[in-house]
């Protein structure tokens, strides 16, 4: 055996080991859904967000994919965030007097939902009379088998890629095969700081692979639309993906800024009049062509409930044959015409491998997000590429993982740590940030990124105060802030440091002033690793006077649900307290940097030091807010 296929047959063992990981966290997802749908009661599952009950039930109509879907509405319950999201399947179920549940046996999926209102892709029409006909209704979120299917069919193609693109990538990314690049000369970018325009070169002289790791507050999706405006003027048409909804609406509401088509594939999280005119469906049914589509459509659904009451079927059947024929034709036109005039496509990855872009293959696709992404989702869409953009932080969130063991065997490091690890030269680090204060932002430099961040001379000294110390530890030893421990996957409360958070900003509000915090729209985010404690924190802003004039300037969320995002000032309750310094998953410091890094001008973090700083990290870190 030469050395090359002795590489390739190492990459392949490896990648064989990720799909025995991936077989693992798909079995244990599958089996903990089956628990909760039979064991946990319906008021948890709803707290959880994962159910809404009770249901009214809308319209039901055609969309234009030619998809029966019905509208429902949550009736109670509307202050609890909910985890639907476009795509994701469902299944409805009633409740009976005695309480127990009845699932219906078919699942639906989700076209599109706001905060309480949601449209469903429904089977067929049955389906449609048992949810009408039905009382009691609830719907909850059902197993996404999907998902894993599409992973598992990826893996299984690039195991087996053999002397094409895909192989060679396989081989590439796995540290095998050397990169390959292009010369000429590099573009100047005046706009950009020297970091970034670093990188957008990099990017347009790779071959096979670049990736952009851009650290919090750096402008990584300003120098990824500037990578992609570039490839442009190379390339007629690209793919642009992420791991999640609200990353593609993002990265894709700035190219359309700067003037470039995009077709968003999937339905739009952050629904906004400006999103959804770009989203395929939306343009499917403004193109010309379609009102005639509609009608044959139309047509053939009256002809099938004819041919059901049985008369001449022969002359029927061909009939609704060549209504068939025509509108395919329809269909095709249509999509050529949508697809030509696009420079972008725009999805998640896993909607890559939706059936309209099917066959479809790309010179370059960018991966957003790529950080939080399994390195199974990647190879979805990697499939259609010849080279391949990620953009990330692998030391912010990483990918969701569920089952422990698959987690501990190394299904949690992403195709982005590898490849950083494997082809260093490919990698273009961002290293001036414009979000945070610089004494906020020297931690996490020295603890994540070796000390290589500035901060730009505009954010530097940034404060609201005069003389204000931008960053604060409030101890919480010895004030009888005791964690508690809630529900198996709620995790942990701390009732009395959640009302201590609330009094520091309730004391920091009273020292900036009402009227200037209104005025300048001072915005403040609450953060706690736990979801039982950002629910109680919710409780306690809502039920004090003292906040209304300004909640919606407050935010309160987990850490997750704040990747991305930025405040003005930032509290976070960390909520262990115990005699051994068990810290559960406040040891994953990935997590902890994105808590720290969200804040611009004042960072208040409250916890037990005696707990916490027996972990190294918490130790330096209080430290050196003591120091500063």
């Amino acid at each position: 055996m030469n050395k090359s296929s002795l590489h390739t047959s190492s990459v392949i063992t490896q990648l064989q080991r990720q799909e025995l990981l991936l077989r693992m966290e798909y079995e244990y997802e599958k089996e903990t859904f089956k628990q909760q749908t039979e064991a946990m009661g319906i008021g948890r599952k709803i707290k959880r967000g994962m159910c809404w009950y009770p249901l009214s039930v809308g319209r039901s109509y055609y969309n234009s994919l030619n998809q029966l879907v019905v509208e429902v509405e949550r009736r109670e319950d509307k202050d609890i965030e909910h985890v639907f999201e476009f795509g994701r399947p469902v299944c409805f179920f009633t409740q009976d007097a005695s309480e127990r549940l009845h699932y219906f046996n078919f699942t639906a999926s989700v076209n599109y939902v706001d905060e309480d209102r949601m449209v469903v892709i429904l089977p067929g029409a049955s389906a449609l009379m048992d949810i009408q006909n039905a009382d009691r209704l609830g719907v909850q979120l059902y197993f996404d088998e999907t998902s894993y299917r599409l992973m598992f069919e990826a893996l299984g193609q690039v195991i087996k890629a053999k002397g094409n693109r895909l192989a060679e990538l396989r081989d590439i990314f796995h540290g095998t095969q050397k990169t390959s690049t292009f010369s000429f000369a590099p573009t100047r970018f005046p706009w950009l700081n020297p970091t970034q325009e670093e990188a957008v070169n990099k990017v347009m002289h790779a071959k096979d692979v670049a990736i952009v790791h851009g650290p919090p507050g750096t402008g990584k999706t300003t120098t990824l639309v500037e990578a992609i405006y570039e490839t442009l003027h190379r390339e007629n048409q690209v793919l642009v993906c992420a791991q999640s909804n609200m990353a593609v609406d993002w990265i894709s509401e700035k190219l359309v800024d700067r003037g470039v088509p995009v077709l968003r594939i999937g339905n739009p999280t952050r629904v906004n009049d400006k999103m959804l005119s770009f989203t395929y469906e939306r343009r499917f049914e403004s193109h010309p062509d379609y009102p005639q589509l509609w009608s044959i459509r139309k047509a053939i659904r009256d002809l099938h409930s004819q041919n059901r009451k049985g008369a001449n079927r022969e002359n029927i059947r061909q009939k609704i044959n060549s209504l068939k024929d025509r509108a395919t034709e329809l269909e095709i036109r249509i999509n050529e015409a949508l697809f030509s005039e696009a420079r972008v496509i725009a999805c998640t990855l896993v909607s890559s491998a939706n059936r309209v872009l099917m066959g479809m293959k790309f010179g370059t696709l960018f991966i957003d997000e790529a950080a939080q992404a399994l390195e199974a989702a990647c190879w979805i869409a990697i499939r259609k590429a010849d080279r391949v953009v990620l953009a990330g932080d692998h030391c912010q969130l990483p990918p969701t993982i569920k089952c422990i063991e698959a987690m501990r065997g190394g299904l949690d490091e992403t195709l982005m740590q590898k490849i950083v690890r494997n082809k260093p030269e490919a990698v273009s680090l961002l290293k001036i940030q414009y979000r945070m204060n610089d004494e906020i932002m020297n931690f996490s430099s020295d603890w994540f990124y070796h000390g290589e961040l500035k901060s730009a001379p505009e954010v530097k000294y940034r404060s609201i105060l005069d003389y204000d110390t931008p960053i604060v530890w409030v101890n919480t030893e010895g004030m009888d802030c005791n964690e508690e421990f809630v529900g198996e996957s709620f995790g942990r409360i701390n009732k009395a440091e959640a009302a201590l958070s609330i009094e520091e900003l309730k004391k920091y509000i009273l020292k900036i002033g009402k009227e200037r915090l209104l005025e300048e729209r001072i915005d403040f985010g609450l953060i706690s690793p736990y979801k039982a404690q950002v629910q109680y924190l919710r409780q306690l802003i809502k039920k004090d006077a003292f906040f209304k004039p300004f909640r919606s300037q407050i935010t309160i969320n987990t850490v997750d649900g704040f990747q991305g995002q930025e405040r003005d000032v930032v509290l976070i309750s960390l909520v262990r307290a115990n005699e051994d310094g068990q810290i559960g998953f406040l040891n994953d410091l990935r997590r902890m940097n994105v808590a720290i890094t969200r804040a611009r001008m004042k960072l208040i973090i409250l916890g037990d030091a005696s707990t916490l700083t027996k972990h190294p990290f918490y130790k330096k870190l209080h430290d050196y807010i003591a120091e500063v």
